[in-house]
Order: structure tokens, then sequence, then C-alpha cells
């Protein structure tokens, strides 16, 4: 197991030696001088930023236009079930009609049907 821990120490120290003397060959053997290469970076960032500031316009372009399909889509949802409650209410209206109406003919016929019996019992007697 101590082998091991030194062996992946010796791997760390191989890899970041190795990586300052390709940082170091590079910067030798670049085609350019540290002025042409700290214009160059400022170009490419300037170009980066304008690309982000593209990409974040665009984004927020379509995140608008998706917010306002929802709101549509709300709206319409909210309207439609307007209309379904308004449609129910009504079928309701009719369901409480037709049913007072069927209470008020029973309570009818059980008072006519209640004279009746009044009359035989009374001409009965």
């Amino acid at each position: 197991m101590a082998d091991n821990n030194g062996d992946f120490g010796a791997f760390v120290t191989g890899f970041l030696f190795g990586g300052l003397v390709g940082a170091a060959v590079a910067l030798l053997m670049a085609p350019q001088s540290g002025e042409e290469t700290r214009e160059l970076i400022r170009v490419k960032g300037i170009e980066l930023k304008e690309q982000v500031e593209d990409t974040a316009e665009e984004t927020i372009g379509k995140v608008e236009k998706a917010a306002d399909d929802a709101r549509v889509r709300a709206e319409k949802f909210a309207d439609d079930a307007r209309t379904r409650a308004e449609d129910l209410q009504k079928r309701g209206q009719v369901i409480l009609d037709e049913q007072k109406s069927r209470i008020e003919n029973a309570i009818e016929s059980g008072k006519k049907a209640a004279k009746q019996k009044r009359d035989e019992i009374s001409g009965e007697a």
C-alpha cells in the first residue's frame, strides 16, 4: 500500500514537471512576440465577449417568447375553464328547476290524495 502512494506521488511530480517544461517550451517556440500574443488574447477576449452577449440576447428572446406562449396558453385554459363552469352552472340550474317542479307536483298530488281521503272519511262518517 505504501508503494502505491509513492508511485502516485512520483506520477504527480512528473506530471507537474512535464507541464511546466511544456509551458516553457511553448513560450520559447511561440511564433509571435509577447506584445502580439497579448493583442491576440485581447482580440479573442473581445470576440468571446460579443459571442456571449449575442447568445445571451438570443436566449433572453427565446425565454420571453416561451413566457408569452405560456401566458397565452394559460389565458386560453382559463377561458375554457370559465366557459365549462358556466355550462355546468346552467346544466345544474336546469336540473334544479326540473327537480323543483317534480317535488311541487308530488306535493300537489299528495295534497289532492289527502283531500280525497279526508272527503272519503268525512263521507263515511
